[in-house]
């Protein structure tokens, strides 16, 4: 069954207020919270490439808090192991039986803080409990639960031992974006309450993490018109055939952009999305997805510029949707 407009007007009333309440710990970023938000009701996860002090930790405490949920933060270094991730499996001497003890991954949203510094064992650990949600140890599955968001970080700025991620592993994350540094004005904000070190600790839960995934499988549910699907299909194919790319938005990229859009139509008070929603979402869902050709990438030629050329040469759709004439 299809989201209805009641719904769709509960859906909008209810993001709004979860990003106010992030708001208040994190200032003057709502664009970023509600992207970040949006993928963890489209059951994806984020990858930030930010310098370090731009309120990445402040930004899982808080969404954590807001929805009643945990979470914890993985520090990733280049002796990390996959068991500090995922956990492990320990005889107990006592009871003379085997007893798993759950990693940091079994929370609601994990920070992953550069998680490039980590070796490739230990990244493809984390990333199969993302694509998985759960964690198989010893034959044994691990649930890991719902909501389940991880926010992972890249420091532009030091490259010097880091592990880069490979391009099939930066496709598992449903979005890249950054948070930045705040403005003058927010900066002088933050300042006037620094004394607080945690705000995100005084931050009240307005809804239960079983809610979250309610909210999530009504996203699920958004009306998506057969005209829209080719669209995304067209645009998907157009990065592939770009003269500047080797690799272009693969099809789980394209399933991506559905699951988002989703929920960013749901977030917009709608109950079907339109074209505008991809066009909006291109970006921060596809970006990292494209690997550029190492000629054209000498020459200046960047991700964006390949999305922002298919969007021009892609016409939208421009047939009513059936959902709208509802």
């Amino acid at each position: 069954m299809s989201m209805t407009p009641q719904q769709a007007a509960w859906f909008t009333t209810t993001f709004g207020r979860l990003v106010d309440n992030v708001d208040h710990a994190l200032m003057g970023k709502r664009d970023v919270v509600s992207l970040v938000l949006a993928s963890m009701l489209a059951e994806g996860h984020v990858l930030l490439e930010d310098a370090p002090g731009t309120g990445k930790t402040s930004l899982a405490k808080a969404l954590a808090a807001t929805v009643q949920g945990t979470s914890n933060r993985i520090q990733f270094t280049p002796d990390l192991l996959p068991s500090d991730v995922t956990g492990v499996t320990i005889y107990d001497q006592q009871t003379h039986s085997f007893e798993f003890h759950k990693g940091p991954v079994f929370t609601s949203i994990l920070l992953a803080d550069e998680i490039n510094r980590a070796s490739p064992k230990t990244q493809s650990a984390l990333l199969e409990v993302m694509e998985e949600a759960r964690v198989t140890v010893d034959g044994v599955t691990h649930e890991v639960g719902r909501p389940f968001l991880v926010v992972a970080t890249q420091n532009p700025v030091e490259t010097a031992g880091t592990y880069k991620l490979p391009e099939a592993q930066l496709d598992r994350f449903l979005i890249q974006t950054s948070i930045g540094y705040p403005t003058v004005e927010v900066t002088e904000r933050i300042l006037a309450g620094s004394a607080e070190r945690d705000p995100a600790s005084r931050l009240a839960p307005l809804i239960t993490t079983d809610a979250v995934a309610d909210m999530a499988d009504l996203a699920a549910s958004v009306h998506v018109e057969p005209s829209v699907l080719r669209y995304v299909a067209e645009l998907a194919e157009a990065t592939r055939t770009d003269r500047d790319t080797r690799l272009g938005v693969s099809v789980r990229g394209a399933i991506a952009m559905i699951r988002l859009a989703k929920v960013w139509a749901g977030s917009q008070g709608r109950h079907y999305v339109i074209p505008d929603d991809i066009k909006s979402l291109a970006q921060p869902v596809w970006a990292h997805r494209l690997v550029m050709d190492p000629e054209a990438e000498f020459s200046g030629v960047v991700q964006s510029t390949v999305i922002e050329r298919a969007l021009a040469e892609i016409p939208a759709p421009q047939t009513r949707s059936q959902a709208e004439a509802v």
